[in-house]
């Protein structure tokens, strides 16, 4: 494959490269390169060393916008003063700063960086504000220990792990402002609460009593993270519960937290990698692609949609999270591997397969052929070196276009994957920027439901499966990601080797029954693939024989 199409098919993957003393580097998340892209690698690789060092993934005639140069941090450790000229990446004004300054402890002697929000903190600190009970944004972990000694200790290694990146000494600003700010602490403390329990299941009442339904945190106060602890009832063992917010992190953060937490628990802290400043992500989206640019680029892809995409007649998509029910399932082998089979076959990625069969459960569920629906961006792929290991929220929500109409299957297979690729280019576009570009009246909402394809793995700190950082004493007890705003939202588990699917929708409607019409969609795509890949895209089964019979 020529270069392109190469780092195209590398951010498709989520595969990120970075040079280090003229070498390459490559990250897989959670798996292995196949033979034919590790062959292009090597091809091409003195053409990635030579983009690397000049800052550009992409030719100028790709459409990708060249990595920006961030703006130093100009507030230095004896600074006696903030002033709007020491804060290149938000426009604040001298009265602005006074204001952040009287709220942060320790007032700027505690204050590392102020920048602004990158687009999707934005959107989270909205649906924040607009929810008073409870925080659909929260994520919920709980761990058991075996004594109080091995609790403390793992509270120490997270205190490190706080004190080794901005993000999670952030805390957010807006009240009074011009614009919602988030402000770096030197130091930011955990919070840690002790409470009592009553006899019974631990994890049960801990669950309950502190569940995101009825839960918040306040994020003026660093860092966004929450620790409620317990002995367990007429035992030794400790309990946590622990609550991060989604403004300072996403899945990919949450795995790389508890990596580094086992890491310095084992006495490994020395082969950490350097952290990675979140600035530079909210550099990119301030500097990087310009606002006409990307405007341009979503008035093409949505400029002649008039109508939102509703299935199922779900059109509220300014929900708190109540009232969502959710199902899990993993697909069958053969599936999975006939899916990957396929991907190989047509050098697209799996993400592409698994966008256009949902695609074709929306629009049969919708009753178009022409659907948008939102898409989760991994969100490194133009943010510089170190991108791949560093802690943030890097995730962006942006709209896609999928026409399921005469266009032949493996067609509409490739363009499918040529559209996701041109939406990597604008990965931190405004979600708000993208929507006012179509022809959908507001306040109508432009689509209502996601997909989320991601690369996961199935362990925790403690846990004894995949996870080869598991510390003795220490047992993951699961927990759930934050929820959303939207009614509907699938989330696809790659996990290299096997795929599940995990549906959240409003309790109206039967989740276990979406994730069949999902599943039925996969299996047609590749039955129709291994037999009449020139079939129109349109002709895509989505009905299980069960649900059928039902109708009928």
């Amino acid at each position: 494959m020529d270069i392109e199409t190469l780092i195209r098919t590398l951010e498709n993957n989520n595969i990120s490269i970075w040079s280090e003393q003229d070498k390459l580097s490559v990250s897989v998340p959670n798996g292995g390169l196949s033979d034919s892209l590790r062959a292009s690698i090597r091809e091409h690789k003195a053409e990635l060393l030579k983009r690397l060092k000049s800052g550009r993934l992409l030719s100028r005639d790709s459409g990708h916008t060249p990595q920006i140069s961030v703006p130093p941090n100009l507030i230095y450790p004896d600074s006696a003063t903030i002033t709007p000229d020491m804060l290149p990446l938000i426009a604040l004004s001298q009265a602005d700063i006074d204001r952040i300054v009287g709220l942060v402890p320790g007032g700027v002697a505690n204050i590392q960086d102020i920048y602004a929000l990158s687009p999707l903190q934005d959107g989270i600190l909205f649906h924040h504000l607009l929810t008073t009970v409870g925080d659909p944004y929260l994520m919920v972990s709980q761990i058991a220990f075996a004594d109080r000694t091995m609790l403390d200790r793992f509270l120490d290694a997270l205190q490190q792990v706080v004190d080794r990146h901005d993000i999670l000494r952030t805390a957010l600003a807006w009240e009074g402002l011009s614009e919602p700010a988030q402000v770096v602490w030197r130091h930011a403390q955990l919070s840690v609460t002790e409470v009592s329990l009553d006899p019974g299941t631990a994890s049960e009442q801990l669950a309950r009593r502190f569940n995101p339904r009825h839960t918040r945190i306040d994020l003026t106060q660093a860092p966004l993270l929450r620790f409620f602890i317990a002995q367990e009832p007429d035992s030794s063992r400790w309990m946590m519960l622990y609550l991060q917010h989604h403004v300072i992190c996403d899945n990919i953060t949450s795995e790389m937290l508890q990596d580094e937490v086992a890491a310095i628990l084992s006495g490994r802290r020395d082969t950490l990698a350097p952290s990675q400043p979140f600035r530079n992500l909210v550099a990119q989206a301030r500097f990087g692609a310009g606002a006409d640019v990307q405007e341009s680029f979503f008035r093409r892809m949505l400029g002649d949609i008039d109508e939102p995409t509703l299935p199922f007649g779900l059109s509220d998509v300014h929900r708190d999270g109540q009232g969502i029910a959710e199902y899990r399932r993993m697909l069958p082998q053969a599936l999975n591997d006939r899916l990957r089979h396929h991907a190989r076959r047509l050098g697209v990625s799996l993400t592409s397969l698994c966008h256009l069969a949902f695609g074709q459960v929306l629009a049969r569920c919708s009753g178009r052929e022409t659907v948008v629906f939102g898409t989760v961006l991994f969100g490194r792929m133009h943010t510089g070196e170190g991108a791949d290991r560093a802690i943030g929220p890097f995730i962006n929500t942006l709209p896609l276009r999928l026409d399921l109409d005469d266009t032949p299957l493996e067609q509409s297979v490739r363009q499918a994957h040529q559209r996701l690729a041109e939406l990597l280019q604008h990965e931190h576009a405004s979600l708000a920027l993208a929507q006012r570009c179509s022809s959908v009246a507001a306040p109508m909402p432009l689509f209502s439901v996601l997909l989320n394809y991601r690369h996961s793995r199935l362990a925790g700190i403690g846990t004894q499966d995949t996870s080869n950082h598991s510390v003795q004493g220490i047992e993951f007890l699961g927990g759930h990601a934050a929820r959303n705003n939207y009614p509907c939202d699938l989330s696809v588990d790659d996990y290299n080797h096997a795929l599940a699917l995990t549906l959240r929708v409003v309790d109206s409607l039967s989740p276990e029954r979406v994730c069949d019409l999902m599943q039925c969609a996969l299996e047609s795509l590749v039955q129709a693939l291994d037999d009449v890949p020139a079939m129109p895209v349109r002709q895509l089964e989505v009905l299980p024989a069960a649900e059928r019979e039902l109708l009928l």
